[in-house]
């Protein structure tokens, strides 16, 4: 009889470990949600600079109605890549592809600084000034 109790007790404790799990949980994504990076709607003109192995750039201007950089891009036909959980990993630029044998990767900042979002959820400005520099090792 003692087991017995023993045993509903533990297992409202499992129950209830689980229940403030999830109340975090939808805690916290709404508090990312609240905060996350939002993009500006209206026509916007940024500025995107690809960066090649050799040092050669080319500078595109770009007018847009997107809200993010992912779109701007892809309006261009500047960028693919995979499709993943967490969005677009850019393999290509501009019709060059990441050497993966290499270690190459795209790297993307916003003057200068890297960016801490990816290409689907950075948004953009009128003004911004994008770059993406082709770099290798890991």
């Amino acid at each position: 009889m003692e087991n017995q109790k023993n045993a509903r007790s533990g297992s409202r404790k499992i129950l209830w470990g689980v229940i403030a799990l999830i109340a975090a949980a939808a805690v916290l994504l709404g508090i990312y949600f609240a905060f996350a990076p939002k993009g500006s709607a209206g026509e916007k003109t940024i500025t995107v600079d690809v960066v090649m192995l050799d040092g050669s750039e080319t500078t595109t201007t770009i007018t847009t109605g997107e809200e993010y950089l992912r779109g701007a891009l892809e309006q261009e036909n500047m960028i693919a890549g995979d499709e993943s959980e967490y969005g677009l990993f850019v393999t290509t630029v501009n019709g060059v592809t990441a050497d993966d044998s290499k270690e190459q990767w795209w790297c993307f900042t916003k003057g200068g600084e890297s960016l801490a979002t990816g290409v689907d959820s950075t948004p953009i400005a009128d003004g911004d000034a994008f770059e993406i520099t082709l770099t290798e090792g890991y």
